[in-house]
């Protein structure tokens, strides 16, 4: 098998199927599952991305009883890990009962990295490149007079000088006003437009000019009152603050602390087809701002005993681009009933919040796998070989026995299969 394959772009889907089946041997069933594009039709699919030999699909979900800013509201997720969900809507559920989630910030201003090199006196040439601030901003807005007339644009300049390996370098961050829209395209064509410009102001040479996914000028936060009586009683709260401060102090559990929060942030945003890897980018660069790496959310006990929560975090999230493309990201947004793209952040911090909430009860009281476990037992089952009604009953069985392995399904199912059990 070669991966050099000459003028593989410009074959159809079908002819481009056909030659990676041959190349590599697929079986029929792996050549049906390609052909099959479920939610995506093969032309949309085409015109999104290149060398498309088919789709993928991931369960598309709803979580229930979530009340973000007084308003009730179902959030489509999707993703394959099981127990995301229900444990998102457990949550939410609980945070009802403390009159929901407040959310605000999500202002959508994206930041365009410039950078000067070649300088003999950064800190000189910055004050001149903002003296010029004005002329800057009106030819960064001239590239997309359609952002401006929605009220958007190039909003601020600011100068930084960066001491590398490579000698000092000026960098100089335009702050842009995306509104819908993630803002990548806008960002980097008015950070390309201004960067001769800079180039005559300085003196220097221009390198990048790119948008930064480290969004510092687009934090959403978000916050919830759990009860202590919905959550379980004074022991679960204190032992929620315990796993909290365990996170707090070592980047180690830090890092799964987080991942937990970003189960549900990234369910929402692969539901609403957002760019996940700018999200997990901005998020975690945001949680080692400090130098450390830290927990995204912080929680506190109430004066009167309950549990406090709250979440902050860079969300550059659109409703344009493949949002407004996808048929199923257009089904997202219409269940989600969201308006603009600060709004959407809003909720996704909301469930980001709920998933740390239900990740730490579930750690401080009977553990991670029982919940986890119980819903993966299906996945097992369905491995193994099990259909229709021997699914749901090979799980229950894998799930009594506490033995959720693939080696055990196929035994009990053979078992059941053979009437012995």
């Amino acid at each position: 098998m070669k991966s050099r394959i000459p003028g593989f772009y410009k074959l159809s889907m079908e002819e481009r199927r056909k030659v990676i089946a041959d190349a590599v041997g697929l079986e029929r069933e792996a050549l049906d599952a390609l052909s099959r594009t479920g939610g995506l039709a093969a032309s949309q699919a085409e015109r999104m991305i290149e060398n498309v030999i088919g789709t993928t699909e991931l369960p598309f979900a709803v979580a229930t009883n979530f009340v973000v800013n007084d308003r009730d509201v179902l959030v489509p997720m999707a993703i394959e890990e099981p127990s995301v969900v229900a444990a998102a809507s457990n949550a939410a559920k609980i945070a009802r009962a403390g009159y929901g989630f407040r959310a605000e910030g999500g202002e959508p201003v994206m930041i365009g990295q410039i950078q000067v090199c070649g300088l003999t006196d950064p800190k000189a040439q910055s004050v001149s490149v903002m003296r010029h601030r004005g002329e800057i901003l009106k030819m960064a807005n001239e590239q997309d007079p359609i952002l401006v007339k929605l009220g958007g644009g190039a909003r601020d300049l600011r100068c930084r000088v960066l001491d590398t390996e490579r000698g000092r370098m000026l960098i100089v961050h335009l702050l842009v006003d995306t509104r819908d829209a993630m803002g990548a395209n806008a960002v980097n064509t008015m950070a390309e437009a201004i960067a001769p410009y800079i180039e005559e102001l300085t003196g220097g040479r221009v390198y990048l000019r790119i948008i930064s996914n480290l969004a510092t000028e687009r934090l959403t936060r978000a916050s919830a009152v759990f009860p202590s009586d919905a959550l379980g009683g004074e022991d679960v709260v204190e032992g929620i603050l315990e796993a909290y401060a365990f996170a707090a102090a070592d980047p180690y559990r830090a890092a799964t602390h987080n991942k937990g929060i970003m189960n549900g942030v990234i369910a929402v945003a692969n539901a609403t087809m957002n760019d996940t890897r700018a999200l997990e980018a901005g998020a975690h660069a945001y949680a080692s701002l400090s130098g450390v790496y830290r927990p995204l959310t912080f929680w506190e006990r109430t004066g009167s005993g309950d549990l406090a929560g709250s979440i902050e975090m860079p969300l550059a999230v659109g409703l344009l681009a493949a949002t407004a493309v996808h048929p199923m990201a257009k089904a997202a947004i219409s269940i989600l009933g969201v308006e603009s793209a600060q709004e959407l952040s809003q909720i996704m911090a909301s469930v980001g919040l709920a998933q740390n909430l239900a990740a730490l009860r579930a750690l401080a009281t009977e553990g991670i796998q029982r919940g986890h476990m119980a819903l993966h037992a299906r996945n097992i089952a369905i491995l193994a070989g099990a259909e229709g009604e021997e699914v749901d009953a090979l799980a229950e069985k894998l799930g009594s026995e506490g033995k959720v392995r693939l080696d055990r399904a196929r035994e009990l199912l053979s078992e059941m299969r053979s009437g012995n059990s």
